[in-house]
Parts: structure tokens; C-alpha cells; sequence
């Protein structure tokens, strides 16, 4: 599985980095793990999952969490994850 994080600020990409699983857990274990490398690769707190959070990412593989998914202040527009290969 890979996985492609992205900060973005303005419409414009500030960082990103993909993170490969090829490991036997289950698809959820495997997006969780990726989160935490990601959230320690660019220092930022975990970003919570709300309802609508969960939703988009099952509907379309993709999701974006924005400041009400962080409790401390952040200094862009929102992260985006998006599963690109499985």
C-alpha cells in the first residue's frame, strides 16, 4: 500500500511525502501507522478523524483534515491523505 500526504497553504503544496506498507496487516492498521510516521516526519499533533473525515476517506480514498481535526493551531489549510496504490 502506498499512502501520499500533503500539506497545502494557499492552493499551493508546502510538503509532501508518500509512505509504502507492503506489510500483512489490515488496510486500517496500515493507514494509522502511516499517519503516525507522517504526523512525526512533518512534527505535527494527530489529527483527529471526525464523521465527515471518515466518510470522504471511504468514499473516495482520499480525505482532508483541516484545523477542527487538530487540536493545536496549524500553519496551513489542511493535510490531505490519499491512498494511491493498495
Amino acid at each position: 500500500m502506498r499512502i501520499w500526504f500533503k500539506i497545502l497553504k494557499d492552493n499551493h503544496l508546502i510538503r509532501d511525502t508518500v509512505i509504502t506498507d507492503e506489510s500483512e496487516d489490515t488496510r486500517t492498521h496500515k493507514i494509522f501507522r502511516a499517519l503516525d510516521k507522517v504526523c512525526y516526519e512533518f512534527d505535527l499533533s494527530k489529527p483527529i478523524w471526525l464523521d465527515a473525515t471518515v466518510t470522504e476517506f471511504k468514499r473516495h480514498d482520499k480525505a482532508r483534515f483541516y484545523q477542527d481535526n487538530f487540536v493545536e493551531q496549524i500553519d496551513f489549510d489542511f493535510l490531505e491523505i490519499h491512498v494511491i496504490e493498495e
